[in-house]
């Protein structure tokens, strides 16, 4: 009987209990993920309120500009990648595999992002709620003069967004699929067509 219990509360075990609940909620987490998958708007609705939450309670504080500034260029960096072909044009990938058409009469290859928008959006929430939990500690809290910082964001918006839209200008593609044609193709009807 004592070995028995030997076993139960032996380390082994109890790592392995930690193991399997730490996988378990893995699991849980990830089968939440999989749920919201199909609701964008929604999903997207979240984040920007998120967002508006964490900047309403900066204002509010007065305080952790650094950290603003840093979400800040984080999204930033997120939406060029959102923005950008899979296979960048400008690299030259010719023999290695698919490019992006430049002529009208190339063949249509959709658009394929770096950052897909699942993750985009994923990786906004996550580091919002990363910010939103960093402004709860004093440590984070540097002093600026954060009229500076907000200049140096806009500046850097300005400058990496034009530089993109050039890209997207030279290489003729739009990463959005609101205004595209779309193609239909033939319908089937139900008719059988029998050979002559």
């Amino acid at each position: 009987m004592m070995q028995g219990d030997d076993l139960v509360s032996s380390p082994v075990s109890r790592s392995n209990a930690i193991v399997l609940a730490w996988k378990r909620l893995q699991q849980i987490y990830q089968k939440k993920l999989d749920d919201v998958t199909p609701y964008a708007v929604a999903r997207w609705v979240f984040a920007v309120l998120l967002t508006i939450g964490f900047l309403a309670r900066i204002f509010i504080l007065q305080g952790w500009y650094i950290v603003t500034y840093a979400l800040g260029i984080y999204h930033l960096n997120l939406f060029i990648a959102f923005l950008t072909p899979k296979i960048d044009p400008a690299l030259d990938f010719e023999d290695d595999g698919p490019a992006l058409p430049t002529r009208s009469n190339e063949e249509f290859r959709p658009f394929i992002r770096r950052l897909p928008e699942f993750k985009f959006w994923y990786s906004v929430t996550k580091s919002t709620v990363i910010a939103v939990i960093c402004t709860f500690f004093e440590c984070f809290n540097i002093p600026v003069f954060w009229p500076i910082l907000v200049m140096y964001f806009f500046t850097l918006l300005c400058i990496t967004l034009k530089r993109q839209i050039k890209h997207m200008i030279k290489y003729r593609y739009l990463p959005f699929t609101h205004g595209k044609p779309k193609y239909k193709g033939s319908q089937d009807t139900g008719k059988v067509i029998s050979p002559k």
